[in-house]
């Protein structure tokens, strides 16, 4: 059948099993907007800026494994949308972006809202593509998809020039898997190399598993929780992985890292034999290079990306594949190898007997009080009232650390927020996706005064859409991880971090038609937190602790220093 550009789109769409699009209308895509009003295949979600669009369809995708999807128009829509995208990227998280361009004739004269979106994004993509050519346009968006979800994923953008949404042509339905004879990624691990880290571990003394959001991403959750039962050794999951092993479970130690707990970074500088599952050693995971090289130890590295292994690290047994397949197959193995050869249990006893006596520096513990509220206990509040159940997204800071270290995880996909770039702001887009893709669950934003301001006009997303996650304020009137490197780094010099001009949370969110609390009593921070789950439950609530102002996040290893060296509190400063 003849169909015009846009139309195709929105059948590509379809065909895909896309539910959910999020975005802003503007001129360059007006025709693709008029297709989506004929249809009733999957609804458009209409957000206040297209960086949140790109947020919230970031983590309709994280929390759902579902490929998510914004629309933008051309020029400004396009540049608001890429810290979105950027965000993405960074986290390896599949999506299709898809951009409205100046119709094909003017590409390159500077016309009314033109830019160069395949430039401007060909650094924060997975891929971009151009569309030129109205033949080329249902191969391209399928292709898109295909990308997107394939080996290592990421975000991949289609800029369609208005011409080309408004041109004709015969559509053929997708018939089977899509194939890129330039592009087909591995996904079985190399026998041989699965072999030799078999039997590496089976003859480790301190062994330590060590895993991160690739797991997540695989869906591999199950493959790393019995590949720990069948070890016995250590787990660890970074900032992404949280989830993918149970918080709750002995055998998990804590997340690693900067802010990560003693016990875990101990127990990663100082196992013989360590298997990396989907984490890429990143310099907030393992500090300073040269003092994670110190102590030798045997590596293994399993990844999707073959650009990834040994990129910051030199491993020793490199496994490039699927997570979910290389861990079945590691698994079947080492399940087979146990039978003839068990592990010197005596050597993993005396190790385990090591990382209890580092867990009893209880690096975790603060001093509770009845007079200021502490943005850990609000956390720890939080997990109790939701069972440890909610979908929790963060913003970026010292409220985001805090939430990944005192609410325990136990499901991959629960916990959403900006890991690789950072992003303040993402938040409460992030909740929007998140409660499109799972609209029973309970969703909580963790936040503070400084990154809620970021994104703040979604509150009127949430009021159109009937959207009601919990947003936790955690306001302690500073840019609160600014603020903490500014005393221990720079003196106590407290530049530009102090924010002595916001709102007032409650009146600004009731404004949008919402519910706000403001709660400055420690005694008042359970009763208010189940007061917005139950009472409230069907209503966005915005929560405004305030909290102590002089509360930092430890433990914490500086910028530039080894895993081991770590700030356990004030007095180590």
């Amino acid at each position: 059948m003849e169909l015009n550009g846009a139309d195709i789109v929105v059948r590509c769409l379809a065909e895909e099993g896309v539910d959910h699009v999020f975005g802003y209308p503007g001129g360059a895509v007006l025709y693709i907007y008029d297709a989506i009003y004929k249809q009733d295949n999957f609804k458009h979600i209409l957000v206040r800026h297209e960086q949140a669009a790109v947020h919230a369809a970031d983590a309709y995708s994280r929390s759902s494994n579902k490929i998510g999807v914004a629309l933008v128009t051309s020029g400004p829509g396009l540049t608001n949308a890429v810290t979105g995208i950027a965000t993405a990227y960074m986290d390896s998280i599949p999506m299709v972006i898809i951009s409205g361009q100046v119709p094909t004739q003017a590409i390159g004269e500077d016309a009314f809202q033109e830019c160069d979106t395949v430039g401007i994004t060909r650094p924060c993509v997975k891929h971009n593509f151009l569309v030129r050519d109205i033949k080329d346009l249902a191969e391209t968006m399928r292709r898109a998809f295909y990308i997107a979800k394939t080996g290592r994923p990421g975000p991949v953008l289609v800029d369609i020039p208005k011409d080309i949404t408004v041109a004709t042509c015969k559509f053929t339905a997708k018939r089977g898997e899509v194939k890129m004879r330039s592009y087909a990624p591995v996904t079985k691990g190399h026998l041989g190399q699965i072999k030799k880290a078999v039997q590496m571990l089976l003859t480790a003394e301190r062994p330590m598993i060590y895993s991160g959001g690739g797991v997540i991403l695989s869906d591999s959750s199950a493959e790393l929780r019995e590949l720990v039962k069948l070890s016995g050794a250590p787990c660890t999951n970074t900032l992404m992985g949280l989830g993918a092993y149970p918080a709750d479970d002995d055998k998990f130690v804590g997340m690693p890292g900067m802010h990560g707990t003693y016990e875990a970074n101990m127990a990663m500088q100082n196992c013989d034999v360590l298997i990396a599952v989907g984490a890429r050693f990143d310099d907030r995971v393992i500090g300073n290079t040269k003092h994670f090289a110190q102590v030798p130890r045997k590596i293994v590295h399993i990844d999707i990306d073959p650009s990834s292994i040994s990129k910051r690290v030199r491993v020793d047994v490199p496994i490039v594949g699927s997570v979910k397949e290389v861990l079945q197959e590691f698994n079947s193995l080492y399940a087979q190898a146990l039978a003839d050869s068990a592990p010197n249990k005596a050597a993993l006893a005396k190790w385990w007997q090591q990382i209890n006596t580092w867990r009893g520096k209880q690096c975790l513990a603060y001093e509770p009080s009845s007079e200021l509220i502490k943005p850990q206990f609000v956390i720890e509040k939080l997990w109790e009232v939701t069972g440890g159940n909610a979908f929790v997204t963060s913003d970026v800071g010292q409220h985001q650390m805090w939430a990944a270290q005192y609410y325990r995880f136990n499901e991959p996909r629960r916990w959403i927020n900006s890991g690789g770039l950072g992003t303040m702001g993402v938040g409460l887009p992030y909740a929007m996706g998140v409660q499109m893709a799972n609209p029973e669950a309970d969703v909580a934003v963790i936040t503070g005064e400084g990154s809620i301001q970021m994104n703040i006009q979604e509150l009127s997303t949430c009021k159109q859409y009937r959207l009601s996650p919990k947003v936790l304020c955690l306001n302690n009137r500073y840019l609160g991880m600014v603020r903490q490197w500014q005393q221990i780094d720079y003196g106590s010099r407290y530049s530009e971090s102090y924010v002595d001009a916001l709102p007032d949370f409650v009146k600004l969110v009731e404004s949008y038609g919402h519910v706000g609390l403001r709660i400055e009593k420690p005694a008042d921070v359970e009763p208010a937190i189940r007061e917005a789950f139950g009472k409230h439950k069907d209503r966005l609530v915005f929560l405004d602790f305030i909290t102590d102002q002089t509360e930092n996040v430890w433990p914490m290893v500086k910028a530039g220093r080894g895993l081991t060296e770590m700030l356990l509190g004030s007095e180590d400063l």
